[in-house]
């Protein structure tokens, strides 16, 4: 596997991974045989290979279990076996994926959140979502215990952190139910990318992804006790249980490139190889856990253990096969876009397709549960630091 790096794009957001479940997980995937153009009567037509063809994949952050299921499709062969050589670029702050990836030379394949690729195609992009891989927003805002914050009700006049570049988002929108607008009602405050503003007390709230940056806080030794910090030391806010949780990582290509001659193809084959190896994650994850840290994690095997966890948590059940896009999830994704000024106008349908990911599926082993319909989340144990 090919990792490089895309400089000189402004900051971006977060991410992380974990889980469990007992299905029988997907072998490489077998080329469907094509017959020849001419086929003598009475000949067994020989068995096609794909096309060999070189890709792009660009990350929405640096390499971590949020991405565990390309880099098991990497290792397990589903990429070469749908004749691909996938080139892996990490994100990272210096990287927005949805600028990068609208690019016309830019790489063929980007992971972003719809509601920043909603933004970036009023400002021209012509990315289209081919394959809605989290099926529930991870998002938090988490505080102290002791802070009397149990939801955006109790923004009023604190000082609230958020990540910028459309990270903020369903933050935004939750303190908007409540009628508060930052810098009237509430302050905002951009922070790091860690949980340093909170651990040190500088802000009374921290965004956090579910699989990432609240299991930081987890790994982090208590002063009074000497010990980790405890889950009854937070409150948490799940931007879900608000209905502005948004959709989050999908795969996405240019509409230019995808109507080039022989592309849709790759495109069906690159998201079968990737769906295949997320499947391979929900049944596996200790192995997959092991590819991240093989891919250049920055962070430990025990913080990968915990986000592997979350991630697949965020993907299973996929109650319409993984890939899917829940038309209520995007209506409510739209919406709140809508309401919070991210976007102008309604899109409609035009920003995503469902005939790439259906074709997908339907190559992939009848064997696979690609619902995850028997899924259970699994348990994992805070490490200290994440190690």
């Amino acid at each position: 596997m090919k990792i490089r790096s895309i400089l000189g794009l402004a900051a971006t957001a977060s991410i992380a991974f974990a889980a469990c479940s007992g299905a029988a997980t997907p072998a490489p995937a077998t080329p469907v045989a094509t017959p020849p153009a001419s086929t003598a009567p009475g000949d067994t037509p020989a068995p096609s290979t794909p096309a060999a063809a070189t890709v792009r994949l660009q990350l929405q952050w640096v390499p971590q279990a949020q991405f565990a299921g390309y880099f098991a499709a990497e290792r397990q062969g589903y990429f070469a076996a749908e004749g691909l050589t996938v080139n892996i670029i990490p994100g990272g702050p210096d990287v927005i994926p949805q600028v990068a990836g609208s690019a016309p030379d830019g790489p063929e394949f980007t992971i972003s959140w719809v509601p920043k690729v909603l933004e970036a195609r009023e400002q021209g992009s012509d990315l289209v979502n081919i394959a809605q891989i989290f099926q529930r927003s991870g998002t938090l805002s988490v505080s102290w215990a002791d802070s009397g914050i149990g939801g955006p009700a109790d923004f009023k006049g604190k000082k609230i952190g958020v990540w910028d570049f459309g990270n903020e988002f369903e933050v935004t929108a939750g303190a908007l139910t409540e009628g508060f607008v930052a810098g009237t009602d509430y302050e905002k405050v951009i922070q790091p990318f860690d949980m340093s503003l909170l651990l040190n007390r500088q802000i009374d709230v921290a965004e956090a992804m579910i699989y990432n940056e609240y299991a930081q806080v987890l790994e982090a030794i208590n002063p009074a006790t000497g010990n980790l910090y405890q889950p009854s030391d937070l409150s948490v806010i799940n931007w879900n249980d608000y209905r502005v949780g948004m959709l989050q990582d999908a795969l996405f290509v240019r509409q230019a490139w995808l109507d080039a001659p022989g592309n849709r193809d790759i495109a069906v084959r690159f998201v079968r190889a990737s769906l295949n190896g997320w499947i391979y994650c929900r049944d596996k994850p200790d192995d997959c856990i092991q590819y991240t840290v093989d891919a250049g994690s920055t962070l430990g095997s025990g913080h990968q253990a915990w986000m592997m966890n979350e991630i697949n948590a965020l993907i299973w059940p996929s109650p319409a096969g993984i890939g899917s896009v829940d038309p209520i999830s995007w209506a409510d994704t739209v919406k709140v876009s809508l309401t919070t000024g991210i976007i102008k106008t309604d899109p409609g349908l035009a920003p995503y397709v469902t005939d790439i990911w259906k074709e997908a599926l339907a190559g992939i082993d009848a064997a696979m549960d690609v619902k995850g319909e028997t899924f259970t989340k699994g348990s994992v144990e805070v490490t200290a630091g994440g190690n």
